[in-house]
């Protein structure tokens, strides 16, 4: 009897699972799911009438917020304590003797809330670059200022209601905290481990090597470089990395024109202000100030929910919850879908010029 051939393993057809390293985890990947017909939940397009100056919205200008503080008249970037913080500075110690099923210890910290701009209709790829630079640069000034009291400093962005964000207003969160975070002590571990292990940290080798094949790079430019990663969870997720740097400052220009492309590419993918959950991951601060970080690279991370259309998306329930994270669409597939777009944002009827930023 002949023996039968087993079929050539192809990724767009054939389960498989891919490892991350920045998470010692692994993503199952099933693209062939992307074939079953949608009978899930259809999400409703986000509105867009959003009016540019709202006087009860408590992120705009001249605003007044939940404790009576009313805005200044900004023009730019504007930042404030967070009204309702999840981190306070002075909360108590809960003390050290528990049992080990029962173990608590003492959290500490300050949340700040950063507008990106005064008006209300706008969303960064919609901003000049120029103007997104100042964010960056507000960001490079956080991280300094509470880095040197906390030993992690998050910088994280929810868009679209779709991510839980109440606030239609252009904002991010800043929380600085006195322990390191379990993604980032997992980043921590990974980072030092890889670099001990193969003398080279971990996301500037996987730059030069994403570089290099080209098969799952969306935009690039001189210093930074977006991909969506081999090891994504989330449909069009994707990291920033490129070389080996642990400031905003050095690189902002770039930054702030690599932000608008790949920004302007979500919106365009579905002709939709485009939600996501973005974070920025550098090395831990505080106390580690004083220790050598070479292992680390400064990285974003960009969770977009968006599967299928602008009014399906991914749920991260069941066996996500329960076994093991999982995609669908590869990131191959995904990387292509986002590259092949233009760069002009949907909404503009005419090419607006970078301001001469280097590209």
């Amino acid at each position: 009897m002949d023996s039968i051939s087993k079929p050539t393993f192809d990724p767009k057809e054939h389960q498989h699972l891919r490892y991350n390293p920045l998470r010692d985890s692994w993503v199952l990947v099933s693209a062939h799911r992307m074939k079953r017909p949608w009978k899930g939940q259809v999400e409703k397009p986000p509105e867009d009438n959003t009016p540019r100056h709202d006087p009860h919205n408590p992120l705009c200008p001249g605003s007044v917020r939940a404790h009576g503080e009313v805005n200044p008249e900004y023009d730019s970037t504007f930042m404030f304590d967070n009204d309702f913080p999840a981190l306070q500075p002075d909360a108590p110690d809960p003390g050290s003797d528990h049992h080990p099923l029962f173990q608590s210890k003492a959290a500490r910290g300050v949340c700040k809330v950063m507008c990106f701009h005064p008006w209300s209709d706008i969303t960064l790829p919609l901003m000049q670059p120029a103007e997104i630079r100042k964010v960056i640069d507000k960001w490079a000034d956080l991280i300094v200022e509470l880095g040197a009291e906390y030993t992690w400093v998050q910088i994280f962005e929810n868009k679209g209601a779709m991510m839980g964000c109440s606030n239609p207003h252009p904002h991010c969160q800043v929380w600085a905290s006195n322990f390191l975070p379990n993604e980032a002590a997992l980043a921590e571990r990974c980072q030092r481990d890889f670099l001990q292990k193969h003398g080279e940290p971990l996301l500037v080798q996987y730059a030069r090597m994403e570089a290099q094949a080209q098969e799952r790079v969306v935009v690039e430019n001189k210093h930074w470089l977006v991909v969506v990663p081999y090891w994504a969870t989330w449909p069009f997720q994707t990291p920033s990395p490129r070389r080996h740097s642990d400031t905003f400052r050095l690189e902002g220009y770039c930054l702030a024109s690599i932000m608008k492309r790949l920004l302007t590419k979500y919106d365009k993918l579905f002709e939709v202000s485009f939600p996501y959950s973005m974070g920025w991951h550098g090395a831990p601060t505080g106390s580690h100030l004083q220790e050598d970080m070479s292992h680390w690279q400064l990285h974003a991370h960009y969770y977009p929910p968006l599967l299928r259309s602008a009014t399906i998306r991914k749920f991260m329930v069941g066996y996500e919850m329960l076994a093991n994270e999982q995609r669908d669409l590869t990131p191959e597939q995904a990387a292509e879908q986002l590259r092949k777009l233009g760069e002009e944002h949907y909404k503009m009827k005419k090419t607006e010029g970078d301001g001469g930023m280097e590209n």
